[in-house]
């Protein structure tokens, strides 16, 4: 039993989906203490539970704690099958967060899965379904990693309702990531998500970024999608030579079309400039699965607590060496290799 004190680091969610998704992969049972112990509603909420419960079916896992507002939680889990799920979140809790917890599980069984996602798609402080699609699957894919992505309807905070459909193929390790440059800009495409709200909202948030980025009438778009309530969602792409990085934004009640579309713009300016391969958001959610690959390199932004916390969780579960180092004031490098060489999950299962 690896006994984990979750208030380390960060202290959020994702060192309980982190922890999840390594025990599954190593079969190593844990305990987790103090969950979310900082946070001003400690605990397990629904998003989390989701997780765990989706964890559990998968491996025929053991739990206990997995109750709204548990700051505890033991998990032991059983060997991860592949076979067809059905996971419903609950309201608007990120599906997005739920597939990349279970995701490298599913991965590193002998045959393909199949997942229904129910709930949201488009959340504040969660990856967007654009994010994990062209950005993070597009790192994943080059680590061995077969995932085909279909968002079947759009599932707004706080209505939720949104349907994600994911195919998984079983694991087939490839050699070490090395993504130090992220070659020329290639295109630029600023996008606009709406639903069942005024066109205005979407359309002045357009303009910030058009202007703010200086992009092409042709590179901005709105879309009105079907929804089951009120939302909107400010996404910008940016495809260079070896690595696609994708900058969103969520539109809340009270809070001008012009902040979010303006924080998304300062965002991607900050990634533009640097010159660095690989945005915060995404260093931070790449680390899972380059440990349970062949591990890799890659230029970043200076490291959020997020991606520290997660480096330092996944030492607890596997062998693995890295390092962090400053190249320039603004640009980091981040290095994590498996100590065995190969793939640690498929090894230890």
């Amino acid at each position: 039993m690896l006994e984990i004190d979750a208030s380390m680091g960060e202290g959020g969610g994702q060192i309980v989906r982190t922890c999840l998704s390594l025990s599954m992969c190593t079969g190593t049972p844990i305990r987790l203490r103090n969950v979310r112990a900082r946070r001003q509603n400690p605990g397990l909420r629904a998003q989390h539970l989701a997780a765990v419960r989706a964890s559990a079916a998968i491996c025929a896992a053991q739990v206990e704690g997995d109750d709204t507002g548990s700051m505890e939680l033991t998990f032991r889990p059983g060997k991860p099958r592949s076979g067809r799920y059905e996971i419903d979140v609950g309201t608007a809790g990120s599906t997005m967060l739920v597939l990349q917890t279970i995701l490298p599980a599913l991965a590193l069984c002998d045959e393909p899965s199949e997942l229904v996602l129910r709930g949201g798609t488009h959340n504040p402080l969660a990856p967007t379904f654009e994010f994990v699609r062209d950005a993070w699957l597009g790192l994943v894919t080059r680590l061995g990693y077969r995932v085909h992505l279909e968002l079947e309807r759009h599932g707004f905070y706080p209505k939720g309702g949104g349907i994600v459909r994911a195919s998984i193929e079983p694991f087939r390790p490839t050699g070490a990531l090395d993504l130090m440059d992220r070659g020329p800009i290639r295109r630029r495409v600023a996008a606009v998500l709406i639903s069942q709200l005024p066109d205005h909202i979407a359309l002045r948030e357009v303009n910030v970024l058009r202007e703010s980025l200086k992009l092409p009438d042709d590179a901005c778009f709105v879309e009105h999608v079907d929804a089951s309530g009120p939302g909107n969602a400010v996404s910008v792409r940016i495809e260079s030579e070896h690595v696609t990085a994708v900058f969103d934004g969520i539109g809340m009640r009270g809070v001008p079309a012009e902040t979010v579309a303006g924080a998304v713009a300062d965002e991607v300016r900050q990634y533009v400039d640097s010159n660095v391969a690989v945005d915060r958001y995404l260093a931070d959610q790449i680390l899972l699965p380059l440990a349970l690959g062949a591990g890799g390199r890659f230029s970043t932004l200076p490291l959020s607590s997020h991606t520290r916390t997660n480096v330092d969780v996944i030492r607890k579960f596997l062998p693995v060496d890295h390092e962090v180092r400053e190249l320039a004031p603004g640009r980091w490098s981040l290095s994590l290799r498996p100590l065995s060489g190969r793939a640690s999950g498929a090894s230890r299962r």
